[in-house]
């Protein structure tokens, strides 16, 4: 029996225009997972009208076979590995490789690519100097911000993204130098000597050295506690087309050079809107004060006139859960235990209102449950971390995603140059008006 040739038709989306009775036909793309897109790339061309969609939250602006998230489902992948498999099973140099390549390492390319990250760990001396120039006080996001991007004036031998070499090299030199570069820059703040990198440590291990240790006294990196990091690395490293990974994205679209467009997506994240939230969590806990005024800041978290709001609770994309929290929860009651900082006054109000928020039926209802800014700040803060580097670690770990889609986005065919458009609500053309003759 021969196929109906009107059931064999692409799947199109009509637009009619109410005030012409006009319409156009538009193709429906449908991706391996999630909602399907309307082609809207001859809109223009057709109908000499534009979308407007502020904050592209209902725009797909790329192609990407990264990262899938499904908020309604609570649902992370990585190249189709489920988060929960990937923070249980995997460390976050396998991570870079899996967001790089599209698969997961052999034991014999883990190695390869383990060597080539561990050896680009240092930077340049003349790079270091560029620290003093700093003030004391600087913020350390400031600092990532400077010394990333002043990454390509020493590199000059792996700045053309064409080349598939000097791509690589960069990817490595970004991954391997930015615990080093943000480990200098909490050395800096606290006015204490660097400490070099050290090759037979791992990734987490060796961030905690440059950080913790100093010339008269070294640091042994406990076990837990390096697992912790290694988790919330892990965590951390993709999240799709958020604000910084499409800050990077777009700056690359223009040509620019991989550490120029990583300075970027850095900027972005360090918005307290984006990779500024873990912070807020200890700035909210400080404000609350102690365990015996949290059934009060919970009462008034309920309060819909109230402007007090829960930090670390919810999330923009997860609708039900954010499936990296529960993975965070057990590394975080890991870290209170190992670390003994039971007595810690922060640390235990932090433990109650997890305790209520768990329990209470309006959080339940509306599934308000603790986010990963809520436990990633609660560990920084038994870890003995400063808020300033809250973001910085989060820029660590988001480095592996920022230059992955950095590097998909370089060799997709039909890549353009990022151009949103806009809706004009200013003044329309007027005349000059000499300056005597304005009032």
């Amino acid at each position: 029996m021969p196929l109906d040739k009107a059931a064999t038709k692409e799947p199109t989306f009509t637009l009619i225009d109410n005030r012409t009775g006009q319409n156009w036909n538009f193709p429906i793309l449908s991706g391996s997972l999630g909602p399907d897109v309307i082609d809207v790339r001859r809109l223009y061309a057709e109908t000499g009208m534009f979308t407007f969609d502020p904050g592209y939250t209902s725009t797909a602006s790329c192609e990407s076979t990264i990262t899938f998230i499904d908020g309604d489902e609570g649902v992370l992948l990585h190249r189709g590995y489920p988060i929960e498999q990937l923070a249980a099973k995997s460390d976050f140099l396998e991570i870079c490789y899996l967001l790089l390549n599209g698969e997961l390492p052999t034991k014999v390319q883990k190695k390869e690519f383990w060597k080539g990250i561990t050896y680009h760990t240092m930077l340049d001396e003349k790079l270091k100097s560029f620290y003093q120039g700093f003030r004391r006080d600087s913020h350390p996001m400031a600092i990532m911000c400077g010394v990333v991007g002043a990454l390509s004036a020493f590199y000059h031998d792996s700045l053309d993204i064409h080349d598939p070499e000097h791509r690589q090299l960069a990817i490595y030199r970004l991954i391997a130098k930015m615990p080093t570069i943000a480990a200098y820059a909490y050395k800096t703040a606290v006015g204490q000597p660097f400490i070099s990198p050290r090759n037979e440590l791992g990734f987490a291990e060796n961030f905690l050295h440059m950080m913790f240790a100093t010339p008269c006294e070294e640091y042994k990196v406990r076990p837990k506690v390096a697992r912790a990091m290694e988790r919330i690395l892990v965590l951390h490293a993709d999240h799709e087309q958020n604000a910084s990974t499409s800050t990077v994205r777009l700056a690359g679209s223009s040509h620019a050079n991989p550490f120029a467009c990583v300075a970027a997506g850095i900027a972005s994240l360090w918005g307290p809107a984006h990779g500024g939230a873990n912070e807020a969590v200890l700035k909210m806990l400080n404000e609350i004060g102690s365990k015996n005024r949290v059934p009060e800041y919970v009462k008034r978290a309920k309060d819909k006139d109230d402007p007090f709001r829960l930090m670390g609770f919810g999330h923009r994309v997860y609708k039900n859960f954010d499936p990296r929290a529960t993975i965070l929860r057990e590394s975080c009651h890991e870290v209170l235990d190992e670390l003994d900082v039971g007595e810690e006054p922060l640390l235990e109000l932090a433990m109650e209102l997890e305790r209520i928020a768990l329990q209470d039926d309006y959080f339940i209802k509306k599934k308000l449950y603790p986010n990963v800014d809520f436990y990633s700040g609660i560990i920084y803060r038994a870890m003995g971390i400063p808020v300033s580097m809250f973001t910085v670690i989060f820029a660590i770990a988001r480095v592996a995603g920022w230059i992955s889609h950095w590097n998909e986005w370089i060799q997709e065919p039909e890549q353009k140059i990022g151009r949103p458009r806009q809706l004009f609500t200013g003044a329309t053309k007027r005349n000059f008006v000499p300056i005597s003759q304005r009032r």
